[in-house]
Formats: C-alpha cells, sequence, structure tokens
C-alpha cells in the first residue's frame, strides 16, 4: 500500500489518538469492576475514519487520494456507555474483568504498533531529506 506520506502519518497520527483514549476508557472500566450499577464504557472510532477516507474522494480515487484528503480534526472519536445487560451479575455492573483485560493488552499493542509505525514513518522521511 503506497500512501503519501503526510497523509499516512495523520492516519497513524488519529488512530494513536483514539488508541490512546480507548486504553483510558478500558482502565476506567477496569477501575470500576466492583462499583454497582456501572456501565461499561467504550469507543467508537473506527466506522468514522472508515466513513470519512470513503467519503473523502470519488469510488475512483485511490486509497492514497482518499487518505490525503480526509479532514483528521473532523473524525470522531465517541466514548459511549454499553447499557447491555449480558452480564450475570446482580449488582447491575456489566463489567467482564476478563474481557476488559484483553481488550486493554490487544489495544495496547494497537498502540505500540501505531507509534512503531509513526517512528518509522519519520526516519524514512529523515533519510530522504538527507
Amino acid at each position: 500500500m503506497n500512501l503519501g506520506a503526510f497523509g499516512y502519518v495523520n492516519v497513524l497520527k488519529t488512530a494513536a489518538d483514539a488508541s490512546w483514549l480507548r486504553e483510558e476508557v478500558l482502565t476506567n472500566n477496569i477501575a470500576n469492576v466492583d462499583t454497582p450499577h456501572y456501565k461499561r464504557q467504550d469507543v467508537a472510532f473506527t466506522t468514522y475514519l472508515k466513513s470519512a477516507i470513503e467519503q473523502a474522494a470519488s469510488p475512483a480515487s485511490t486509497l492514497t487520494q482518499k487518505v490525503n484528503r480526509v479532514d483528521y480534526d473532523a473524525i470522531s472519536m465517541r466514548t459511549y456507555t454499553d447499557n447491555s445487560t449480558l452480564s450475570y451479575r446482580l449488582d447491575g455492573n456489566n463489567v467482564d474483568l476478563s474481557t476488559e483485560n484483553a481488550q486493554l493488552a490487544a489495544e495496547q499493542l494497537n498502540y505500540t504498533g501505531l507509534v512503531d509505525s509513526i517512528n518509522n514513518e519519520f526516519s524514512r522521511m529523515k533519510a530522504v531529506i538527507k
């Protein structure tokens, strides 16, 4: 996939910001695992990013063109409350500690990968400038 350097960095930065927010939300869920009636929260981001990229240009545009035309400041990162009642707990709390820990670990790996990708892209840009 050949993305323009700055478009690629913007996508990575926006995704890293969303990943950081999701880590904070998941950590807060874990902290409230024993709070009666607490409802877990999550972050909706990927659907907004996909939608922004698809709307950025005509269907005939290349991915590079679409990514470079996205207004990344306009992409939402919404925190929402999961009101599902799938929990077996009697106190109304719907946080499952095992699930939250697994999602947090996955998000931490995702964030680390995004930061590594940003650093690699900047290293490539520096090499081209030299």
